[in-house]
């Protein structure tokens, strides 16, 4: 049954920023994000990248869009975004491999800065598979509550799962405290942020998906 949002302060699971005010870097959508299979075969997401705005559509498929960032942003320990979906997948468990489609995810990549510039240029297959990466995604989807951080089932030690939306339509605004949620999923200060990526992933329950995201910042 699909779960329609309430008001987006109400039900974001993410500490609000501790200094107040939203990211301010804008992390546009343009022609530096490259799409990137998730398996050898079968269909890949659809991107339409557009200014401020990444429309994403799936259909019985999982891809991910992957962007690396420029240096001077490597130190940005908030983020921000407004996201949206149309039409999505059944809730699922986000803990399950292999049965674990979601609507959205954002991955925040963070690698220790002597890594982060001998992996400069690298793909996003490259840096999920580091081992000294340390992977924040947030989620639309799932059948969890808000708030909660979830193991990953592929990323093990490397990444935490954390949920902002379960599993419905609607739209919402996102405000992260990356440098709270890294303490809380690895223990300690995050180190040089990368890159992001952004996936949607619908081929276990063989849905649709219809989303966008927009007004991306990272601070």
């Amino acid at each position: 049954m699909s779960r329609a949002p309430a008001n987006a302060c109400a039900i974001l699971s993410c500490l609000l920023l501790s200094a107040g005010g939203a990211a301010t870097d804008p992390v546009p959508f343009d022609g530096a994000w490259k799409t990137q299979r998730l398996t050898l075969f079968g269909p890949q997401n659809d991107y339409g990248f557009g200014g401020d705005t990444l429309r994403v559509t799936s259909q019985d498929a999982v891809s991910l869009a992957y962007r690396e960032l420029d240096p001077s942003l490597w130190g940005a320990r908030r983020a921000a975004w407004s996201w949206a979906v149309d039409a999505g997948v059944p809730p699922t468990d986000l803990t399950r491999k292999g049965g674990d489609d979601r609507d959205l995810s954002l991955y925040f990549m963070f690698l220790p800065e002597d890594r982060a510039r001998e992996l400069r240029g690298a793909n996003a297959t490259a840096l999920l598979n580091e081992e000294a990466a340390r992977i924040l995604v947030y989620v639309w989807g799932g059948d969890h509550a808000p708030g909660e951080m979830l193991e990953s089932p592929y990323l093990n030690a490397r990444g935490r799962t954390v949920v902002l939306q379960p599993a419905g339509t609607g739209s919402a605004a996102a405000e992260v405290d990356l440098a709270g949620d890294y303490a809380r999923a690895f223990g300690g200060a995050p180190e040089a942020l990368v890159g992001i990526a952004v996936s949607a992933d619908s081929d276990d329950t063989d849905s649709r998906i219809d989303a966008r995201i927009s007004d991306l910042r990272v601070d």
